[in-house]
């Protein structure tokens, strides 16, 4: 799989605050659900790569903690969910709640 954030894996991915970083997961995991609801399997495997790789970014800037253990868990749900065998048993809707505590705690923080 290739960098699809260039840009943020250069280094801007680090500098922006958690919330914004989930936030950021977030919206390509909407993209990766609406992809999905119009039968564009393609659109929708490419944004769920690319929230993956999101989670990844974060992933190599925590080395410890409960956080660590929440964006690893997080991660483990998306690939499951767009990618395996869906046995945590989520939906759109899990997923798009989850999410979106992050994008509104982010839009309150700026």
């Amino acid at each position: 799989m290739s960098v699809q954030h260039r840009d943020l894996a250069a280094g801007r991915w680090d500098q922006l605050p958690f919330l914004t970083q989930m936030a950021h997961v977030g919206g390509e995991v909407e993209r990766a659900l609406n992809w999905q609801a119009k039968n564009n399997a393609s659109y929708g495997r490419q944004a769920a790569e690319r929230a993956l790789e999101l989670m990844d970014f974060m992933l190599d800037g925590v080395r410890e903690g409960a956080r660590l253990k929440e964006l690893a868990r997080a991660r483990e749900v998306l690939a499951d969910y767009f990618f395996g065998a869906n046995g945590y048993g989520s939906t759109p809707l899990s997923l798009r709640r989850y999410f979106s505590f992050f994008s509104c705690a982010a839009r309150k923080n700026d």
